[in-house]
């Protein structure tokens, strides 16, 4: 009986365990889930959370958007040079650096609200297409472009592209209603870093360098070599607005000034073992004098040559104090075409200063007012207001007194100069009105002007013309008041600035910066300077000789204790103040 009892219920028992055992599971499961909410240990916390939010959010996240928007936080958690790049811009923010982009080849402005081509790049896709100078580009690929209100960002985007690539430009030329169209291909668009050099004065020769970029060192060398050809025996080189570039380019350029064992720079970081550059006597220009022209501007590469020109007394410096940038960033590519620029060490001047100016992590706004407080405390104007740390100071080779943490001071400070500046000349040069006025005018001119065989030739003309006059009615139809008494003080200054633009409309560069450079009370100092033979710096003791002390190592480097290496720098290091 008993038997027949438990085979009736055997298969019973055995189903409800089965159950109970399947419950119990679910429920230490669902447990276990509902604590992977709450809870979070080991691993990349980082991933992890957008792990979780993948998963788990409530609603629906792009993911990726969300990922390009948090990765810039982090980095302005950074020092202030740290950044992260969106793969749409890694093209354009390299363009510089590389030399050339891909484009068609113009120089534009908006006139009107209209692309007016201003220049036309000699050999340049566009000028090979029929491109002219005054050109009004009114489409693109068949879209409208003038009279949208379109940004000149976006017109930059549009109008540059692969290389090969076809665009459809719209051109309104001259008097006629009608458009013509040209198909551009475009193509390799030189940048160049050296915007022009000429002789400033008999045997000095001038040349303003804009970036330090890979086609930087070229363009430098055929600049003196053409400057040589002239009878230039001594240069000026001006660096003022030079926000820096690559450190290789600097090297290079430094080294053509330098005898054979002058340290010009050293690096270290952290994870980044220190690294001594130095002069390998192959330079053409090491008994030729030199002055470098220097301002608030002048950031990262240029200070690495200020310093080095500084502190081995190998020239002057005149202007205003430098940026103060002393951080060296490595650019790294990531897998989706963006990129990063990571601060990885420090720079060192030869004599073992930092020149970066004093910074808080995470606090970018504070440091980028950096200039304006230096601009509101009267630094531009007078070298009494800026105060050196004491606890800071080192020693050129010849045993001056030079000063870290915050820039290079000059060896001879120019204020900026305020002649003719008004608020009517300010009005109207931040009105637009000044520029336009200068473009309609070489337009209104331009059979005119274009036959004249030098720049020389149309500016002498210019001189003859009231130009100011004209100006003066053009901004006053264009809402900006006549002021007489403010006109006669800014009159001189205007008058110049304008016969340079519309001179560079036809000449570019080389008609412009001799125009324009012709009373800057900066350059005409470093001229005085050079005509005396006063260029190198008054030491307190005479440098021994490299062969007699083959180290030429630094004071601050020795007490270091640091052993010297003498390494070719790594490939891509950046050394500038902008992104």
């Amino acid at each position: 009986m008993n038997n027949k009892k438990l085979s009736v219920w055997l298969p019973v028992i055995i189903a409800v365990s089965v159950s109970l055992g399947i419950w119990i599971g679910n429920y230490y499961l669902n447990l276990a889930k509902g604590r992977a909410l709450t809870s979070y240990s080991g691993g990349n916390k980082i991933n992890a959370i957008l792990d979780i939010i993948n998963r788990q959010y409530v609603d629906t996240v792009n993911m990726n958007r969300l990922i390009e928007e948090t990765i810039p936080k982090v980095f302005a958690e950074l020092d202030p040079h740290s950044i992260y790049i969106p793969a749409e811009d890694v093209a354009i923010a390299n363009e510089d650096l590389q030399g050339s982009f891909s484009g068609i080849g113009v120089s534009f402005n908006m006139q009107m609200d209209t692309i007016l081509v201003v220049s036309v790049i000699s050999g340049g896709p566009a000028e090979k297409a029929g491109l002219l100078p005054f050109d009004r580009i009114v489409s693109i690929n068949d879209s409208i472009f003038a009279g949208q209100g379109i940004s000149q960002t976006k017109i930059m985007r549009t109008l540059r592209g692969e290389k090969d690539s076809m665009v459809k430009l719209g051109i309104k030329r001259g008097g006629n209603e009608e458009l013509i169209y040209f198909d551009v291909t475009r193509g390799d668009v030189p940048l160049n870093s050296v915007e022009v050099s000429f002789a400033v004065s008999d045997g000095i020769g001038y040349i303003k360098l804009t970036t330090f970029g890979r086609t930087t060192y070229n363009e430098f060398i055929t600049a003196i070599a053409k400057l040589k050809q002239e009878g230039c025996n001594s240069f000026i080189l001006d660096l003022r607005g030079n926000t820096g570039g690559a450190m290789d380019a600097v090297i290079k350029i430094v080294n053509e000034f330098m005898t054979e064992g002058r340290l010009i720079v050293y690096m270290e970081g952290k994870a980044y073992r220190r690294q001594d550059m130095y002069a390998d006597g192959t330079g053409t220009c090491k008994d030729d004098a030199i002055v470098l022209l220097t301002d608030e501007a002048s950031a990262s590469a240029s200070e690495i040559f200020a310093g080095a020109i500084q502190d081995n007394d190998r020239g002057l410096i005149i202007g205003r104090r430098t940026y103060g940038k002393g951080l060296v960033q490595a650019p790294i590519n990531l897998n989706d075409g963006s990129e990063i620029r990571l601060t990885i060490a420090r720079y060192y001047t030869p004599s073992g200063r930092s020149i970066q100016k004093e910074y808080e992590l995470g606090k970018g706004e504070e440091y980028d007012r950096d200039i304006y407080n230096r601009y509101m405390h009267g630094e531009f104007d007078t070298a009494d207001s800026i105060k050196q740390d004491e606890n800071m100071q080192y020693e050129t080779v010849g045993g001056r007194t030079v000063y870290g943490g915050g820039g290079v001071m000059p060896d001879i400070f120019i204020p900026r100069d305020t002649t003719g500046i008004t608020s009517y000349y300010t009005n109207v040069i931040n009105s637009g009105a000044f520029y336009q006025f200068a473009l309609e005018y070489s337009d209104r001119n331009r059979r005119m002007f274009s036959a004249f065989n030098t720049w020389n030739e149309l500016y002498e003309y210019l001189k003859s013309q009231p130009l100011l006059n004209e100006l003066v009615n053009y901004a006053t139809a264009k809402g900006i008041k006549r002021r007489p008494n403010l006109i006669d003080i800014s009159g001189t200054l205007i008058e110049k600035q304008l016969q340079a633009y519309i001179v560079r409309s036809f000449f570019e560069a080389e008609g412009f910066f001799p125009i324009f450079l012709e009373d800057d009370i900066t350059l005409q100092r470093a001229v005085k300077i050079l005509k005396e033979g006063k260029s190198l710096p008054v030491t307190q003791f005479i440098e021994q000789s490299v062969e007699e002390d083959g180290n030429l190592q630094s004071k601050a480097g020795a007490a270091k204790g640091h052993g010297l290496s003498k390494e070719r720098i790594l490939p891509g290091l950046l050394v500038r103040s902008l992104p």
